[in-house]
């Protein structure tokens, strides 16, 4: 491992745990262009962002209700069906964090989700029982690309951002890591992610995916 590294921080969905609300409204709505319409005029992910911050789902849906009443039941369905939007684990990415775990590479991770969903997953996944560090946005009420979460973390693990990988999908929030000194990784496949951990010695390039 490269020594000014000592941990590697993961975010989970769309790195490690496939999720989207796409799956659940393409059974709800008549077609693929009503669903991503749906999700862009109506849930959108602005208004799904809130319950990442840690609003209630309960309060959230009322107001959206409130404001679109003739989609009340598909508005409900985002929190009585959420379970229905996990497509399941990126296998190539649980495959990199099981080989970083056998390397006795310290392992974090801070997610964008809500403290009230989140537990659906973390029953799901094994692998989320890996990290030492684990932030929760919803618990924490602070939400990635907010320089406040990722200084949290900071606090709670003692280690200087200068010393982290961290590795996300969403370009803002990997802006904001290396503002803040992390050495940022944009995740867009395992495969990348592979080579890029590589480069830094965190990983053999010999091994499979």
């Amino acid at each position: 491992m490269a020594d000014s590294i000592e941990a590697v921080v993961f975010d989970l969905g769309g790195v490690l745990i496939d999720w989207n609300p796409l799956y659940l409204y393409r059974r709800l709505l008549p077609d693929e262009e009503a669903a991503r319409r749906f999700l862009a005029e109506v849930c959108t992910p602005a208004w799904n962002g809130q319950f990442d911050a840690g609003k209630p789902f309960a309060e959230g849906v009322a107001e959206l209700s409130a404001e679109f009443p003739h989609h009340g039941e598909l508005i409900s369905a985002f929190h009585t069906r959420w379970p229905e939007m996990l497509g399941g684990a990126i296998e190539g990415t649980v495959a990199i964090l099981e080989e970083l775990r056998r390397a006795e590479v310290a392992l974090h991770a801070i997610s964008n989700w809500s403290s009230e969903t989140f537990p659906i997953a973390a029953e799901r996944y094994a692998f989320l029982s890996y990290f030492e560090v684990l932030i929760v946005s919803g618990e924490r009420k602070l939400a990635k690309p907010d320089p406040a979460i990722f200084e949290l973390f900071l606090q709670e693990t003692g280690l200087s951002a200068t010393a982290c990988v961290f590795i996300d999908d969403n370009a803002e929030n990997i802006a904001t890591a290396s503002r803040l000194g992390f050495k940022a990784i944009r995740f867009r496949d395992p495969e990348t992610l592979r080579r890029d951990l590589g480069a830094l010695g965190l990983l053999s390039a010999q091994s499979a995916v």
